[in-house]
């Protein structure tokens, strides 16, 4: 079986963190290009706890923005969200957003969402944290609604919305890929009945091999993206442990990898990345070298 699949690999961006600012966005995204990775990532959070253990930094740009940042100095990497925590923002304005940035980019966007975990930032925006279920699943209605129909006549309670034969342009350039993220027993659901893949973060091969195996069980097209995103610094991490990780993976069923390097400068960033994509073809991961 594991001779079948065929891995992808993209790289999470300097969107966090002292590397991170404008110009480290698009050198990145740009050496990817030239690397060969298939896609770029950036996170979603839009404050940060004092006390909290994660994430490690507030310093965030907003994923949507850097987005559209990066997606005006590449031209072929896809260009996704790692993920996007849904239920606290307007999806009617989401859907906008992402619809506008398929179209300037060409459509190359992932839409990865998740209902979200931090309770503290549904807290300041004022959105119930235990109705972030609910308004996720009415949120991709929502925001599917917008991007097939022209007109629209519909009524969405959870987010007390009525559509009156209202239209919304532009509307992506075909499909966004949905990639549903999270764990739980319920996310794996969410992207079993709506996803065009699974996003998950940070588990280990043997973690994963569960989720994987029930996702698949479910959603056998091979189209269906089952991903993963790691911590892999190839400037801190031994890469034989990285190489090991990677065929473990493999083993399991995922066919995408997000890795994230760790760096405090963007020289370090970048030099990583490098790394990170030797190893990646070394491995037998597909880049579009």
């Amino acid at each position: 079986m594991t001779d079948q699949i065929v891995m992808t690999a993209g790289i999470h961006l300097p969107q966090a963190g002292p590397a991170a600012s404008g110009e480290a966005m698009q050198q990145a995204a740009r050496l990817a290009e030239d690397l060969g990775y298939a896609d770029v990532w950036v996170s979603d959070h839009l404050v940060v706890p004092t006390d909290a253990e994660y994430p490690p930094s507030a310093y965030v740009y907003e994923p949507l923005t850097a987005l559209a940042w990066v997606a005006a100095t590449t031209s072929r990497v896809r260009l996704g969200t790692t993920v996007l925590v849904l239920p606290m923002r307007n999806p009617v304005a989401v859907a906008k957003s992402i619809a506008s940035i398929d179209q300037m980019s060409g459509g190359r966007v992932i839409f990865g969402t998740a209902a979200g975990w931090l309770e503290a930032e549904f807290d300041a925006l004022g959105v119930p944290y235990d109705e972030r279920g609910p308004r996720t699943d009415e949120a991709l209605d929502i925001i599917r609604t917008m991007w097939t129909q022209d007109h629209i006549t519909a009524t969405f309670p959870v987010h007390g919305a009525s559509f009156a034969s209202i239209r919304a342009k532009p509307q992506p350039v075909g499909h966004v890929p949905l990639w549903i993220g999270g764990h739980a027993d319920v996310a794996l659901r969410r992207a079993i009945r709506v996803g065009d893949g699974w996003h998950g973060g940070f588990l280990s091969p043997a973690d994963a091999a569960p989720r994987v195996e029930r996702l698949r069980a479910a959603r056998p097209e091979p189209e269906f993206a089952i991903s993963m995103r790691t911590r892999w610094d190839a400037l801190e991490d031994d890469h034989d442990l990285i190489r090991a990780e990677l065929d473990h993976y493999r083993d399991v069923g995922v066919t995408h990898l997000v890795p994230e390097p760790r760096q405090r400068t963007l020289d370090d960033y970048l030099r990583s990345m490098e790394l990170l994509a030797d190893l990646l073809v070394d491995g037998g991961v597909r880049m579009a070298r």
